[in-house]
């Protein structure tokens, strides 16, 4: 039977021309019988974005007709972006008047034109697959009719819905309306309320809303339920059969208070030539979620658990994920370990890859750690004395580690994060800024090396795998860096193509000053977001040629999905030509997955924290707080407080002056007086106005 990659080969010969259905199957010596399986393939292909149908009905690659396939990111202004599948292409501008109906996150065909200032701009031509089958808004009531104003931004145009379609729904209620006609040039979005979720105000009801809107679904289906049910609670003496027993070994959790999916733990001696023996292991959560099962499917449909300020959406159902899968204290449970000898210089010499049976004997926390080796807690040194040696040890070598990671060029953002506190309802009652602190870089580092060590291995044998890969940045990106840091007095060696470990150097050289957190979240937005991928493409912030998700097979699919590689490799000795095809040809559609999975939950995540920012800052108008410019354009400047909340100052709350914005500079400068306000200044600012409905903090100069 002829497969896709055969097609796309045969469409990429120069002296192809687009054929018809007819012509393509004379061309592969299709038979009558086949013919329908064939014609199923074409349409597969199409709908994929893989081949395109031209109005004669002949199919072509897109590339090859000026046309790119990929994802509308929407703007709450009405045009939007399309983010091309093939990462190596630029996003492409969309003008409203060329959507043609498309919405946010549809898939998409576009027509590439020359736009304006020599950029490329699109239209869309096709519309692959929609996303916004259901939206989440809040429901106003007219005289003869309602509509549905949408939470997310991105959806600029409010749904409407006819009279006898409301479902019970009550003005200012939140909803969930399925919308049963698209938009056109001239007419709104058209649809019906099909479920109610309740006051907008209610508890936890901002994080409800993001959860359907992201299509997060806390429930299980019923058959992965049944077949989570069925698995033991507790390991038995036949799960242990042809593992190496180390229940007598000294391995603990380092993980945050509120974890409760432990898929990690470590151990750590010296040897007696001065080495290190690490050990990591790792959940077997593929012995419990065979591949093709009901687990199995949700999992890949999930891709990844969600963890919101209110609750955690996890990828698998509680039984496993905080049950017999979680490495928790004092328990039985199966694990695959790799055992690493690392010499003192941090480089692995010697590591092994196999299952085993483990029995943590303390679950510590990222706070008791830090207690121990940077406080000098006497009380939580007393509570785990046979462990303080220990961390003591892994604090050695995880700057060992370190030393050795950044000395071959990988870059080390240092970005805090918000931890919202919330009450009982769910509302906000606190934002603290979280410090990464020794703790969490002990486990980063052994998590990282591990990750380094399996990809390696696995690489070097040729098996189907899935690889994390981060590709070189856009020039362009990295020129726009280059203009800001020089604004600020920095430069990058190297550019325009730099090592990443010249990125570094910047990101020491801004360490402890004010524009740190500035510099680091401008270079993070420079890079390309990481993806999961069938080929080794190496790994540039790391600056790996090898690198994969091995640690954390509870809450990502890829970690699930080689771990089964990785075990059946090992107990068996290599899979078999057949199961290998299988694999292979899974592959992309498993990356492609994880990594669209991933970007959700990321989305939803941020989101989530926004939300609660706002809400957080809604009983504080008219108080004063000290921040850092973190952003300046034409309309105004960005203030990021201490605790990572920001807000907007408006041009017209700079009353003082009439302000230019220098782009190039970073900075806005008043036309009279000359004060300057620049990126990375610090600034007091007054909260003015907070609107949760458009979620807006908006500050003016104190």
């Amino acid at each position: 039977m002829v497969k896709k990659e055969q097609v796309v080969a045969f469409m990429r010969e120069a002296l192809y021309r687009p054929m018809t259905e007819a012509e393509l199957m004379r061309a592969f010596g299709v038979t009558a019988r086949e013919a329908r399986r064939f014609k199923r393939l074409l349409r597969e292909m199409e709908a994929e974005g893989l081949v395109y149908q031209t109005r004669a009905a002949r199919y072509g690659l897109p590339e090859r007709m000026n046309l790119v396939v990929g994802r509308l990111q929407g703007h709450p202004k009405g045009y939007g972006f399309l983010i091309p599948d093939n990462p190596a292409l630029e996003d492409i501008f969309i003008s409203a008047s060329h959507l043609n109906g498309a919405m946010h996150n549809d898939r998409i065909v576009a027509r590439v034109m020359p736009g304006r200032n020599g950029r490329r701009e699109g239209e869309v031509v096709k519309i692959l697959r929609r996303a916004n089958h259901h939206v989440v808004g809040t429901f106003q009531r007219k005289r003869n009719y309602g509509f549905v104003v949408c939470d997310d931004v991105r959806l600029p145009m409010d749904i409407f819905i006819p009279r006898g379609s409301y479902g019970g729904a009550r003005t200012g209620e939140k909803v969930v309306a399925e919308i049963t006609a698209w938009p056109a040039p001239r007419r709104a979005p058209q649809g019906k309320i099909v479920q109610v979720l309740g006051p907008a105000g209610a508890p936890h009801m901002d994080t409800i809303s993001i959860c359907y809107r992201y299509g997060l679904d806390p429930e299980f289906p019923r058959e992965a339920l049944r077949e989570a049910e069925r698995i033991p609670a507790a390991v038995t003496a036949a799960d242990t059969a042809g593992r190496r027993d180390l229940r007598d070994r000294t391995i603990v959790t380092i993980d945050g208070e509120d974890a409760r999916d432990l898929d990690d733990a470590v151990s750590l001696e010296r040897l007696p030539n001065g080495n290190w023996r690490l050990g990591v292991h790792i959940a077997d959560v593929g012995y419990y979620v065979p591949l093709g099962s009901a687990l199995d499917r949700e999992a890949y449909k999930r891709g990844t658990s969600v963890y919101l300020p209110d609750f955690v959406i996890p990828m698998l159902p509680p039984q496993l994920s905080n049950g017999i899968c979680s490495l928790n204290p004092r328990q039985d449970r199966l694990t695959l370990s790799v055992v690493m000898e690392i010499d003192g210089s941090g480089e692995v010499v010697d590591y092994e890859i196999f299952p085993s049976v483990i029995r943590t004997v303390e679950r510590m926390t990222y706070t008791a750690v830090r207690r121990i080796l940077v406080d000098d807690d006497p009380e939580v040194k007393a509570r785990y004395a046979p462990l303080v040696d220990t961390f003591r040890e892994m604090e050695v070598l995880c700057l060992t580690l370190r030393r050795r990671r950044l000395a071959r060029g990988a870059i080390d953002f240092n970005i805090p994060e918000a931890k919202v506190v919330l009450d009982d309802e769910g509302r906000p009652v606190d934002i603290r800024r979280v410090e990464r602190s020794i703790a969490e870089q002990i486990i980063e580092e052994f998590m990282l090396i591990t990750n380094e060590t399996v990809a390696t291995h696995f690489h070097h044998l040729e098996v189907p795998f899935i690889y994390r890969v981060h590709e070189t940045p856009d020039e362009e990106k990295i020129a726009a860096l280059q203009d800001l840091l020089k604004t600020l007095g920095y430069s990058i060696k190297g550019f325009p193509r730099p090592h990443p470990g010249a990125l570094q150097e910047v990101l020491d050289q801004v360490a402890g000053k004010s524009e740190e957190r500035l510099v680091n979240t401008v270079m993070l937005r420079s890079m390309k977001q990481a993806r999961y991928a069938p080929t080794m493409l190496g790994h540039f912030g790391l600056a790996s040629p090898n690198y994969t998700h091995f640690t954390s097979p509870i809450r990502r699919y890829p970690d699930l999905f080689i771990h089964r590689i990785i075990r059946e490799v090992i107990t068996t000795g290599g899979l078999s030509k057949r199961h290998a095809a299988v694999l292979q040809e899974m592959l992309p559609a498993v990356a492609r997955q994880a990594s669209e999975r991933e970007r959700v939950a990321m989305e939803a995540e941020r989101e989530a924290v926004e939300v609660k920012k706002v809400a957080f800052m809604q009983d504080k108008v008219g108080e004063v707080y000290p921040g850092i410019i973190s952003g300046v354009t034409a309309f105004g400047l960005f203030v990021e407080l201490e605790n990572t909340v920001e807000g907007l100052i408006t041009l017209t709350n700079l009353t003082d002056d009439y302000y230019l914005y220098e782009d190039k500079a970073y900075r806005l400068v008043g036309h009279r007086t000359g004060k300057v306000y620049r990126l990375g200044d610090p600034i007091n600012v007054r909260v003015v106005r907070v609107s949760p409905e458009d979620r807006q903090i908006e500050f003016a100069p104190a």
